[in-house]
């Protein structure tokens, strides 16, 4: 296994402890000793499930001696973002109003990687609800890159990211509502995947079941290599008859998608998504990427993708689709759990807090002006797609920024400080599927290039991901700073 069990894959890991190679035992205390090693250093993991992932992998150990049927996923850690609840796991939400919540029932997503046999080892940091496209909060703190720990992870996956880069995890847990699997993923040199709207259940959402469509808001996995990411998602993906917007069970598996040939493949390349500002180093990588697919036998075509609003205009129906999701946020506390994000005496930070209050003050004009620009997203987005398989461009517009960075730049010029510098959100508005995948470095920080499909056909971005990381091979990359070979 390359690299020593802490980077072995996920796959192989399921593998071993299969046949007996691997004991599950063994393999959850190697990442529980790294975790215990490298994670003050890093912050991606908050709380840290030490005693149940013993109990966990001991009773995996005792399926294998008795020759249980196992699960796909059996022995395998696994780590959850902080914005998911586990069954005894405290769930905070990165918020100090929920700093000693502990759920009694894992949300559908969580039960369902239980039962495929993974070990949750714990939760991995976010900002608080979500909220930031960088992972800090006034609960835990900041969690730092492992490539460099003076740079953010980004967010809100930012935890879950840095954790797999790491190797403290092989697997885990991410949501996105404007790139919070695919900005950290691209940030921290990792694989993240956004699956078809509603492919995997988020609930149970109550009272509110209709929120994750304000924006499209995705569940997905974050793993080392396309082939774990689609095993995780295998597991994690099919119908749940709380959701609204759940999707009958794919055909086949994702895994089944890895070996599509390059030469099948057709990319649109757009470099600006539209008038992003692109650092000159992060295009490159891209570029070089994109002729190394080209001469694999890939067809690539430059595109001139050009969206009916401006910026700052589909950036503002982002906002308030947003804001209005926060105000639902506001309400369904107060009802569930008796909190008020808005109460002066609790220690909610600036961002939420700001963000809700704009949401209270909405318009059905000014929501009505959000769907219109919604909708011209997405058929801008659909244009794009048309005669190609995936449509190519930078995940972000730079590396990783500092830690701390309150205005970020893009090649020396000032940006939109919470999404000025990511390519992602857009996508959040069409709902379409989308990858984020390593494919180079600029001054030693890794580079992503994404990969979006066509809606209901998240299979082919799989397949063109797996198609990149061949041409590309990213397994072996490991950070720096003594994490580098399992160490």
């Amino acid at each position: 296994m390359t690299g020593g069990v802490p980077y072995a894959s996920a796959r192989s890991i399921a593998d071993g402890v299969r046949t007996g190679e691997l004991s599950p035992v063994d393999v959850v205390e190697t990442y529980l000793d790294r975790i215990e090693r490298f994670n003050p250093d890093l912050n991606a993991l908050v709380t840290v499930s030490a005693e149940s992932a013993r109990e966990a992998a001991a009773e995996a150990e005792r399926a294998v001696e008795r020759g249980d049927d196992l699960g796909p996923l059996h022995g395998v850690p696994v780590a959850i973002k902080d914005l998911n609840r586990t069954r005894g796991v405290r769930t905070t939400f990165g918020s100090t109003a929920f700093a000693d919540n502990v759920p009694e029932e894992d949300d559908t997503v969580v039960a369902r990687l239980r039962e495929a046999g993974a070990v949750v080892v714990g939760k991995t940091n976010t900002p608080e609800f979500g909220r930031k496209t960088v992972t800090d909060n006034p609960l835990f703190g900041a969690s730092a890159n492992p490539w460099d720990l003076d740079r953010t992870t980004g967010g809100s996956s930012g935890g879950s990211a840095a954790a797999v880069a790491a190797g403290l995890v092989p697997l885990a847990l991410g949501s996105d509502a404007a790139g919070s699997i695919r900005i950290p993923s691209s940030a921290c040199g990792v694989f993240g995947l956004l699956p078809d709207f509603g492919r995997v259940p988020d609930g149970p959402d109550r009272p509110d079941a209709f929120e994750n469509v304000l924006p499209y808001t995705f569940l997905g996995p974050i793993a080392r290599t396309v082939g774990d990411a689609a095993l995780m998602l295998d597991v994690m993906a099919g119908p749940d008859v709380g959701e609204p917007y759940g999707l009958p069970a794919p055909e086949g598996s994702y895994l089944d998608a890895l070996d599509a040939p390059v030469s099948d493949l057709t990319i649109g390349y757009s470099p600006t998504f539209g008038g992003f500002q692109v650092d000159p180093a992060v295009r490159d990588a891209v570029e070089d990427a994109l002729d190394a697919l080209s001469a694999a036998g890939a067809t690539v075509t430059e595109l001139d993708l050009s969206f009916a609003d401006s910026w700052d205009d589909r950036h503002d129906a982002l906002e308030w689709i947003l804001q209005q999701r926060y105000v639902g946020l506001y309400e369904n506390l107060k009802r569930t759990a008796s909190v008020d994000l808005l109460d002066a005496d609790r220690e909610i930070t600036p961002e939420v807090v700001s963000r809700i209050e704009a949401g209270l003050d909405l318009d059905a004009g000014t929501m009505a002006a959000a769907r219109r620009r919604r909708t011209a997203v997405y058929e801008t987005v659909q244009r794009g797609l048309e005669g190609v398989d995936v449509l190519a461009t930078p995940t972000l517009s730079r590396t990783a920024p500092e830690l701390g960075t309150t205005d970020p730049t893009v090649d020396g010029e000032p940006v939109h400080p919470m999404h000025g510098w990511t390519l992602t959100w857009p996508l959040n508005l069409s709902g379409n599927p989308a990858g984020s995948i390593p494919v180079g470095f600029d001054d030693g920080l890794p580079v992503g290039m994404q990969l979006v499909g066509d809606r209901l056909d998240d299979r082919t971005v799989v397949a063109a991901c797996a198609a990149v990381e061949r041409e590309l091979p990213w397994i072996g990359s490991y950070p720096p700073a003594g994490l580098e070979g399992g160490a």
